[in-house]
Parts: structure tokens; sequence; C-alpha cells
């Protein structure tokens, strides 16, 4: 059904070629494994741990070649402490990956501490032989035109909703539809 059927071909032969930054990054990254309550109140501390707890599902979640380095990965920089929800690798990257959790709708603030995150392991933490390192903000809710104003075009910075339940069959049916009816249009 696809238009594209070479690179469908491509991908049930080769998989999921990963090349840049984006090709790491999940739309939306789906946490059901957690097992939380979709509705329930919580706070970025208990979805952390939760991950933790599951951190092999996780790394499956994200996809390939993830490591993971870190929880709370402190640094200090000119005596002030900053604190990295979680830190991993990527080693078909070849880089670092940072990935902050946010509970709530992502803000201006949210993205430039990732940005202070990734210029610090960039400057202090990477090899000179790694690639830029990659920051993940993975929230509740995004505003994309909050991310593009925030961000200059050539950051190495992402922000993925997450689920923690994928939508019931007869919802996605109706999406789908929605959208074949968008691109007839």
């Amino acid at each position: 059904m696809s238009r594209d059927k070479e690179g469908v071909l491509r991908l049930a032969s080769e998989g999921n070629v990963i090349t840049k930054p984006e090709d790491i990054i999940k739309q939306p990254t789906v946490l059901e494994f957690l097992g939380m309550e979709e509705k329930a109140k919580y706070s970025e501390t208990d979805l952390e741990t939760a991950l933790i707890n599951k951190l092999q599902k996780f790394l499956l979640e994200l996809g390939k070649g993830y490591l993971f380095e870190a929880r709370q990965k402190r640094f200090t920089y000119d005596e002030d402490n900053f604190y990295v929800d979680l830190v991993f690798y990527n080693r078909l990257l070849r880089c670092y990956v940072l990935i902050d959790l946010k509970v709530d709708k992502l803000t201006h603030q949210d993205i430039g501490q990732m940005q202070m995150y990734v210029n610090y392991y960039d400057r202090y933490e990477k090899l000179e032989d790694e690639n830029p390192t990659i920051g993940i903000l993975l929230c509740k809710e995004k505003n994309d035109a909050l991310v593009e104003i925030t961000l200059p075009k050539d950051a190495n910075i992402y922000a993925s909703e997450y689920k923690l339940y994928l939508p019931d069959k007869k919802l996605l049916q109706q999406k789908l539809k929605e959208w074949i009816e968008e691109e007839e249009e």
C-alpha cells in the first residue's frame, strides 16, 4: 500500500538504517510497558524510576544502538550542580544521548536547560572523534512551534512526546481514515 515501495523493500531487507540524529528519535515514544495509569498524577521522579526499573524494555522502545550510562548524572559547572535525568550513548551514531523527562507541557525553559546540558557534554565530556551530543526532551505534551522558534536550525535537540498507552483500535482507525482523506484533498 505504500507509495514508496523501494523504501519499504529496503527497510524490510536492511532494517532501519541510522545515518543522522533524527533516525533515532521515535515519535511518539510509547511507554505502555510501564503500567502507569494515564490520568494519574505522577512526578518526573516517578516516571524516571519506572523507566529505570524497566530499562531493557525502554532501550528496545528507544531503538537501535543505545547503551545506558547514568541516571541523575551530576556535573558541576562554575560551582553549581546540574543533573541530567538519563544519559545514554548511541554506539551507531557514536555520541552521547541525553534525555530530560517532563511530565507536563514542554516550555522554552526546558529547551534552554537541555541546550546547556548538550553544550556541556560537547565541550567537556565527548571525545574528539565522537559526534555531537544529542538532547531529547521526552515530554507529555510538546508544541512544535515553540521548539522551532527556541532552537537554532542546526540544534541537536529534539522534543518527543510520550504516550503511556497507544489509543484504542477504533481511534487509530479513525485517525488513519482522516489522514487518508487529507492526502486525497
